[in-house]
């Protein structure tokens, strides 16, 4: 089952009512959400003394605001109840409120229309922490980042759909509006059904007693999101996604209007883009990354969502002067592909940066507080949004242009990457060995499930040139701990990558006897930790391509602490720029660029047996002819 791509699961019954199920909530939100901003701002409707663009962030507040308040509660309930049954109830609670919009609508009472808004963002906080949390119990750790990345593609298409179907409807009869009022009782409805099949998913935690003290419960689970690392910043990584992504899709209506002069249907033709570029990229997570949960992936994203949020900003920098109506006249208009392409590649490199976020977090956050943690993560999305609407509305109160904006938030983004790789590296580390393996090599990597997805384990493998452990780390779905000679580690300007990584500096006992045996004093302490740890027997890189014998330091770590031991052969790298001639030093340029590199992992080898003789005749077996 697990071997499948992502596409399969939109055929099974774990998957697949579920998908639908929160990609028709997310249509029917757009529906109204996207409706009622057009038809204020390009009605000119005022709303108790506030102008259009006014409207659009306030708008966005109140949807945002009971993510903050209501989240706590919403969490513990995710958790302590039968999920299934929590999502068919939650969408009864959407068919109450979309006949309550369209009762507003007909009637024109936008102060309701506003109040509404505000509900359906309470309806949203209860859907969330059983939404992110369903998906960890149904599927497989190889299969989170792809269904995360099906999630993410459905939710932007369901905007899609939703900015077309609520700027439509709104066009069509603008006069009563029961078009758009029928959409949304009808998709509502349609949403219910598709819960229904929806399979009992059962609860994390039944003997949860809910506190519901919004403040005290909110510190608690924002504690619980604390108690690891890198779960923490993944949730401040996300929340800055939606504070990029909301300062930059709350300005579209009004950007169209005094920017480019143009009418509604360029506001969605804009909309839509962006929402295509996430949903694109979102799927190109599971191909870019091999089907694992990549953050170097995160990295890359952000670089992409500063730059062509600069290009948005020249694209276009002052009002045009000729006005257009429709988007082949806009199209037809210089300089219009090039906004659209902003748009479309700002969604897919924030795709490329949240998706990973997203899996990241479920993969690692304790089972039993997943989704109280979740809740965590969209109460500081909800503070990010909040702040991204306040920052907009002061920024442009203070007499910065639209497009000025979109320029300072391209500075803030990298200012805040930055920040967050510098806290964690490990999105850095990733990142440079997702670029050297995937554009340097070609990797062909078979045998990966024979390593653990828990649990301690050392890993033996030949030593062929100087990136071995960022090709055997790249292929690797967990983090890896390698032992490398002290006197590479101790290289200036990559040193601080070495030491992110955890990398154990060991010497030979003739050059530094105390650095030996803290070396094995390390490899114990980390296995004890339920680590992996890499270690290269030959004791050094071959320098004519042939694997050397392996020294005896395997068996004592295995005397040490008895953990499985996993053969890895690597072929084809040899004669690579990275790998060494006879004189010691680097080949030139290109030495075998882009080459098919195998990474065969061979099966667990049990402590008994993992004496260097035997486990230097499986490293030459899985490696082959192939060097």
């Amino acid at each position: 089952m697990s071997d499948s791509n992502q596409y399969s699961l939109l055929r099974q019954r774990r998957f697949a009512p579920f998908f639908a199920t929160q990609s028709l909530g997310a249509f029917n939100d757009n529906i109204f959400r996207n409706g009622l901003i057009i038809l204020i701002t390009f009605q000119g409707v005022n709303v108790l003394g506030m102008n259009a663009s006014q409207i659009a962030n306030v708008a966005g507040v109140l949807f945002i605001l009971p993510f903050f308040l209501f989240s706590a509660a919403a969490g513990q309930l995710a958790d302590k109840y039968e999920k299934s049954r929590l999502i068919r109830i939650i969408k009864l609670l959407e068919i109450g409120l979309m006949v309550l919009a369209a009762f507003a609508f007909v009637n024109k009472n936008y102060v309701a229309l506003l109040f509404v808004l505000f509900l359906m963002g309470c309806q949203s906080t209860l859907f969330g922490p059983v939404k992110y949390a369903y998906l960890p119990q149904q599927l497989a750790t190889n299969e989170l980042l792809g269904g995360n990345a099906l999630v993410e593609f459905g939710t932007y298409t369901a905007i899609i759909l939703g900015l077309i179907v609520g700027g439509i409807s709104v066009a069509i009869d603008s006069t009563h509006q029961t078009v758009i009022s029928a959409c949304l009782i009808g998709v509502a409805v349609i949403g219910y059904l598709a819960s229904r099949g929806i399979p009992m998913t059962k609860a994390a935690d039944p003997t949860l007693a809910i506190n519901w003290n919004v403040w005290t419960e909110t510190w608690r689970i924002v504690s619980f999101a604390r108690e690891k690392r890198s779960v923490f910043l993944s949730i401040l990584g996300i929340s800055w996604f939606w504070f990029f992504g909301s300062v930059i899709t709350l300005q579209i209506p009004a950007y169209t209007l005094d920017i480019l002069n143009g009418s509604e249907e360029i506001t969605t033709a804009l909309l839509a883009a962006f929402a295509v570029g996430v949903g694109i990229g979102s799927l190109l997570c599971e191909r870019m990354s091999d089907r694992r949960i990549e953050l170097g992936l995160v990295p890359f994203g952000s670089i992409g969502m500063s730059l062509f949020a600069v290009d948005l900003c020249f694209a276009q920098p002052a009002m045009h002067v000729i006005p257009v109506n429709t988007i082949s006249e806009f199209l037809a208009r210089s300089g219009s592909w090039r906004i659209l392409t902003d748009m479309a590649m700002l969604g897919a490199f924030a795709g490329f940066y949240s998706v990973p976020l997203f899996a990241m977090m479920q993969q690692r956050a304790r089972r039993k507080h997943l989704s109280r943690i979740i809740a965590a993560n969209n109460i500081l999305n909800a503070i990010f949004m909040v702040a991204a609407a306040l920052f907009a509305l002061a920024t442009l109160n203070a007499g910065i242009s639209i497009p000025q904006l979109f320029l300072l938030l391209a500075g803030l983004n990298a200012v805040v990457a930055v920040t967050i790789y510098t806290l964690l590296p490990e999105f850095f580390i990733r990142f440079v060995v997702w670029i050297i393996i995937n554009l340097l090599y070609r990797i062909q990597p078979s045998g990966l499930d024979n390593i653990p997805e828990r649990g301690p384990a050392v890993l033996v493998c030949n030593h062929v040139s100087f990136v071995d452990a960022l090709i055997i780390g790249g292929s690797i779905r967990r983090p890896v701990r390698f032992v490398m000679y002290y006197k590479i580690f101790q290289i200036p300007l990559i040193n601080f990558l070495f030491r992110a990584a955890r990398a154990i500096p060991i010497a030979s006992s003739k050059e530094d006897a105390d650095l030996l045996e803290a070396a094995f004093d390390q490899i114990d302490a980390e296995l004890e930790a339920g680590n992996l740890i890499c270690i290269f027997p030959e004791g050094g890189i071959t320098q004519d391509g042939e694997i050397q014998p392996f020294r005896p330091g395997i068996e004592k770590i295995i005397a040490r602490r008895t953990v499985p031991v996993i053969p890895i052969g690597i072929g084809g790298l040899w004669g690579s720029w990275f790998s060494r001639r006879k004189a010691g030093g680097l080949r030139r340029i290109p030495g075998r660029l882009f080459a098919r590199v195998k990474v065969r992992v061979g099966q667990a080898v049990n402590p008994g047996d993992a004496t260097a003789g035997n486990l230097e005749l499986l490293v030459r077996t899985l490696r082959g002819q192939n060097r």
